[in-house]
């Protein structure tokens, strides 16, 4: 798993768990977000499309909002990235359950 430095991803938790799995962990250059440019896009689209798109009255109300906004970005949002294509169209191995 490639992530970035943040002190979330090099805590013991975090460490044995990838450990358990078997998944190997790899840390992106310091300072250097191009390398993890999908992730740092997502981000951004995150803060401008769900988190602060609109005003809400509480962060209960936000997080309630998070999964339709979600649902909205995999399966139904154009990505210019993908000519126009929303990520579950492409990728072939999705369960079906999704709502």
């Amino acid at each position: 798993m490639l992530t970035d430095n943040a002190w979330s991803y090099r805590k013991t938790t975090w460490r044995q768990t990838c450990h358990d799995l078997g998944i190997g962990r790899r840390f992106t250059r310091p300072w250097r977000p191009q390398t993890n440019g999908k992730v740092e896009r997502f981000h951004r689209t995150m803060v401008d499309e769900w988190a602060y798109h609109q005003p809400y009255q509480s962060e209960t109300e936000r997080q309630v909002a998070f999964g339709d906004w979600l649902d909205w970005y995999n399966f139904h949002r154009p990505h210019t990235g993908i000519r126009g294509h929303a990520p579950a169209d492409r990728v072939t191995n999705l369960s079906g359950s999704h709502i």
